[in-house]
């Protein structure tokens, strides 16, 4: 037996062998395989001694070829968690054994070490450069969805006894209002619940309550399909817009100091699902509940700059992606463009399809992001969402709450995408309709 020298294998040699074969004797069996991997199997008798051969090959990745072209990738129309950019998966694939001459994946890194320090910097900056941030305001990168900020805004911003209002537009509005109910006093002073949630109010007809802290909208609700193309103001001279932007964050411009927070969960247009990003205005910070979790506490996260305890780091690097991408088609203007398009010749197709197809928002405030459809015959919309998956267009079944279908054509959806989708649909429409 003799011990190899290279400190990386581990050498039972037989002297009658190459170094390259791994010998196994049991009784009465002959098995002789060949070597594509550094072992061998060669037969022997049971009474000699076992004599194994093991050859370690190691691997130069820096010859290593990478794929030129795609898989074979479906166009997912899911909500959240949604499609992203191929360039950005690309770019993470390349990356993810060993970031740049860190020697380590970014999943491996100290978040408090320089190179992770570096990643969450620059995704902080580009996303200022966006959004157009100004110096008034945190960005602050952090856990639990954007579900956990309905309980966190008003922890953070209000008194047990301080009214809020809220404009309710579909379910994610309304949920916040009812967290929100634990923390203050809060109002619905609109809801489209009685007509579904297909409309948005005038501000002028909403009545507002002089003294809220508040006024809270979400801006696109993920399963109703209802955009805000404007904003409201609140009446009380000191109160703020809080904004729930999780389905179209980054999806088009927003001036960011008509608020006073922003918050989304990155899962549909910026990231995987673990990121949560707080825009918040600095002077709302430090006036939180006492009963206020150390985690959901504006303050904390702001000193430690996102870094109080480990964040989700990897979503954070996939983040910081996202956005390079975004600033290289343009910024958002251009984004929104695109996003224009894409939304235009998927609801011109429900609209010109003599009722086959129904989308029953008001066309006024229609999502570009999400497009909730129903189709003229219900008992056909299994049929649809069949049909599309075996043309791989996956996630069109709408949400369980409100039923039909749905396509989320987040900025991360290529026109191609809607495109086979609207022939997939007038397709349809010609052999069913």
């Amino acid at each position: 037996m003799a011990m190899a020298a290279s400190p990386h294998s581990l050498l039972l040699k037989n002297p009658n062998r190459p170094s390259n074969s791994f010998f196994l004797r049991t009784p009465n069996t002959t098995l002789s395989l060949p070597s594509t991997n550094g072992f061998f199997f060669t037969p022997s008798r049971l009474n000699k001694p076992l004599s194994i051969t093991c050859a370690t090959q190691v691997q130069d990745r820096s010859t290593t070829t990478m794929p030129t072209q795609s898989r074979d990738r479906v166009f997912n129309f899911a909500a959240g968690p949604a499609i992203l950019p191929e360039s950005v998966l690309k770019k993470a694939e390349s990356e993810l054994y060993i970031w740049r001459d860190s020697g380590m994946s970014v999943m491996e890194m100290s978040h408090r070490g320089k190179d992770f320090l570096s990643i969450i910097q620059k995704a902080e900056s580009d996303l200022r450069t966006l959004l157009n941030i100004s110096s008034e305001y945190a960005v602050l990168f952090l856990q639990g969805g954007a579900t956990t900020q309905f309980a966190g805004i008003p922890l953070n911003l209000c008194k047990p006894e301080d009214p809020a209002d809220f404009v309710v537009t579909g379910s994610w509005g309304d949920k916040a209002f009812k967290e929100a109910q634990k923390y203050c006093k809060p109002s619905v002073i609109w809801s489209g619940k009685s007509e579904k949630y297909t409309k948005i109010p005038s501000f002028d007809a909403l009545e507002q309550n002089p003294g809220a802290k508040y006024l809270h909208i979400c801006a696109n609700e993920t399963i109703h399909g209802v955009e805000f193309k404007n904003y409201p103001t609140p009446n009380n001279k000191d109160g703020i817009l809080i904004a729930d932007m999780s389905s179209n964050f980054c999806s088009k411009p927003v001036d960011v100091s008509k608020f006073g927070v922003i918050y989304a969960g990155a899962q549909k247009n910026v990231g995987p699902s673990g990121v949560t990003i707080v825009i918040i205005r600095k002077d709302l910070i430090g006036n939180a509940q006492g009963i206020t979790p150390v985690m959901l506490d504006f303050k904390i996260h702001a000193e430690n700059n996102s870094l109080y305890n480990t964040p989700p780091c990897y979503g954070i690097y996939m983040c910081g992606l996202v956005f390079e991408d975004l600033l290289e088609q343009g910024g958002l203007q251009e984004v929104e463009k695109k996003n224009m398009k894409k939304a235009e010749i998927l609801y011109n197709t429900i609209d010109e399809s003599n009722g086959f197809y129904r989308c029953p928002v008001d066309k006024s405030v229609r999502s570009l992001m999400n497009v909730p459809f129903t189709l003229e015959k219900p008992d056909l919309e299994s049929e649809f969402i069949k049909k599309a998956a075996e043309e791989k267009m996956v996630q069109l079944k709408g949400h369980r709450s409100v039923g039909g279908m749905r396509a989320s054509i987040y900025n991360a959806m290529p026109l191609a995408g809607v495109e086979k989708l609207v022939a997939f649909m007038k397709d349809f429409q010609a052999r069913h309709g």
